[in-house]
């Protein structure tokens, strides 16, 4: 990205210097007519080079005002009027034209644009022409900015929930050659081993799915897919885990009804979300999945009685290795992936995933998609559509 705006501002810079050579050329006697050099117009052909360009583009005078500015400009509040409002913007305006050399910095601005809070910017400052006119071109780099810092967080993450169990597992076999003549000893430890190995397991499964659907993209062969079904797949999943913590799964509401979409991603989704409130919940307790129809759509909710969400704590649960009570989570052999991937399948089917939390009474995490043939209206299962299927 970088390296693309500094060679799309070279060839801008190329080009309106060719333009201001090209317009005092062929326009002599229009200066000596003048009989003073106008520092408050625009050479021909640079206005349109100007209107066409992505990016934020400013063209100071020799006095510092604002001759030609973008849309993009003033959207970010670069430009009012005929001021340009970035003081470090305006103090390397102010060195280039002094020196004549071309400057590229990076700088931050209070951001007026999207409701965001500081938007970087990487800027090209250069002089035009003889007459003192500067040109600022800035990119919003703000984005990839933040994919970078996502990435890197990603990486460090994935390189952690790795690190341990294999770790784990390479002590486990280290203790169990030591305790070879400990029949008990080893027992114990295989058993350690095999947990470990499941986590990892677990992780792995976690992240193909995640790298499989992060790109928010629509899934690539949807079919019809019966909610019914993917609810009795995903609780049939969890139940060993429900059974060993006495929780009870309990499935109701409006039956019969469909989304278009992917029915494994699906289940995925919802596995995540009841293996989430079961490790999260007290024993002797119950995780509701509920469905009913709201209009166009199909919402698939899953209650639970836990320990609940801090509210400065909801933004963030969708965030990938982000865990509320990461001592309960690791100890659970929770991998931190679960409720991003219930967020990018929500995003690859055109829905969207919300919660409702309150420490010591519970959450509910509430899947609201699209329903097949633009209605959520249940089909009965004796109906000719559940024949055909």
């Amino acid at each position: 990205m970088a390296m693309s705006f500094a060679a799309l501002a070279g060839f801008v810079v190329g080009a309106l210097a060719i333009l201001f050579y090209r317009n005092q050329i062929e326009a002599p006697s229009r200066t000596e007519a003048a009989g003073d050099t106008d520092t408050g117009s625009l050479p021909q052909g640079v206005a349109s080079v100007l209107a066409v360009l992505p990016s934020s583009a400013v063209v100071l005078d020799a006095h510092d005002r604002v001759l030609r500015a973008s849309s993009a400009a003033r959207a970010f509040g670069l430009v009012k009027g005929d001021r340009l409002m970035a003081a470090e913007l305006l103090a390397l305006a102010r060195q280039v034209r002094r020196d004549g050399e071309i400057r590229e910095s990076e700088i931050d601005v209070a951001g007026h644009k999207f409701g965001q809070e500081i938007t970087n910017f990487a800027v090209r400052v250069a002089p035009l022409g003889s007459h003192g006119q500067v040109l600022v071109l800035a990119e919003d780099q703000t984005e990839r900015r933040r994919v970078e810092a996502v990435r890197r967080d990603f990486v460090a993450n994935v390189s952690h929930e790795l690190k341990t169990p294999v770790g784990a597992l390479s002590l486990l076999a280290e203790t169990i050659q030591d305790a070879a003549d400990d029949p008990q000893a080893v027992t114990r430890f295989a058993g350690r081993m095999q947990h470990e190995a499941a986590r990892l397991t677990y992780l792995v499964q976690d992240l193909i799915t995640l790298s499989r659907i992060q790109g928010a993209e629509p899934i690539p062969t949807p079919g019809q897919v019966t909610i019914d079904d993917a609810v009795h797949d995903a609780i049939d999943h969890c139940n060993t885990r429900a059974v060993a913590k006495d929780i009870t799964l309990v499935s109701g509401g409006t039956e019969g009804l469909r989304i278009w979409g992917d029915g494994e991603l699906l289940v995925t989704a919802l596995r995540n979300l009841i293996d989430n409130a079961i490790a999260y919940s007290p024993e002797h307790t119950r995780v509701v999945v509920s469905v009913r129809p709201a209009g166009d759509s199909v919402e698939i909710s899953v209650s639970d009685q836990g320990i609940g969400i801090p509210e400065e704590s909801l933004e963030r649960i969708f965030e990938r290795f982000f865990r509320v009570d990461a001592a309960r989570s690791r100890a659970t052999g929770g991998t931190g992936l679960g409720l991003a991937i219930v967020k990018h399948v929500a995003a690859a089917h055109a829905g969207e995933v919300s919660v409702w939390s309150k420490e010591g009474s519970g959450s509910t995490f509430t899947l609201r998609l699209p329903a097949f043939g633009g209605t959520a209206v249940a089909v009965p299962p004796s109906s000719p559509l559940e024949a055909a299927k």
